[in-house]
């Protein structure tokens, strides 16, 4: 993958929606460092759950964004945001997996506070049961799950995801509270 230096990040991303292949490859080569921390942050918080690293999960989520053929995202931020909602489809593709082949164990508690959540290794249970969570808030407000998937997977800052959402840090913030609150009756 060349980079095409000449090009802007927004010049690539109206490149990649009209299915410049090349475009894409630069924009995600481009990103790619930010991609990288944003993979190792989520393999971090789901632990031993999949055979990836963080290489691996880059990679997954760069064959699936070719697979889709088409990019539907307005900004770098938006086109980051993409990029973490496939990076937590693989890894829940992947617990799927794992919990298909084997059953069974206790299923413990899961806190959505973040500060907590740093130091926390989440099990096969842990992300399906969060990931049925957030499916089920999708069909309350689509933008809750985005500020959950930004905050809490990626460990972004109101700051970095209202710029991502085109929203007020108040608002983030406001969504952070109401998602959490959803999320925990969600998961009783």
């Amino acid at each position: 993958m060349d980079v095409d230096l000449g090009a802007s990040v927004t010049q690539l991303i109206a490149r990649a929606q009209e299915g410049d292949r090349q475009a894409l490859d630069s924009l995600f080569q481009r990103l790619y460092p930010e991609l990288r921390q944003l993979a190792h942050a989520r393999l971090r918080r789901a632990g031993p759950l999949t055979l990836l690293d963080t290489v691996g999960l880059l990679h997954e989520v760069y064959v699936r964004l070719v697979r889709t053929g088409t990019l539907d995202v307005g900004s770098r931020g938006h086109f980051l945001a993409y990029a973490l909602r496939a990076m937590r489809s693989v890894v829940i593709d992947f617990a799927r997996a794992r919990k298909a082949a084997r059953r069974g164990g206790a299923l413990p508690d899961i806190t959505l506070d973040t500060a907590i959540a740093n130091n926390l290794v989440a099990s096969e249970d842990q992300v399906l049961r969060v990931h049925e969570a957030l499916c089920e808030l999708a069909l309350v407000d689509e933008r809750l799950v985005r500020v959950v998937e930004m905050r809490y997977f990626a460990g972004l800052t109101e700051q970095e995801i209202g710029a991502a959402l085109g929203v007020t840090e108040r608002t983030v913030r406001r969504d952070w509270e109401k998602a959490r609150i959803l999320l925990a009756l969600a998961m009783k």
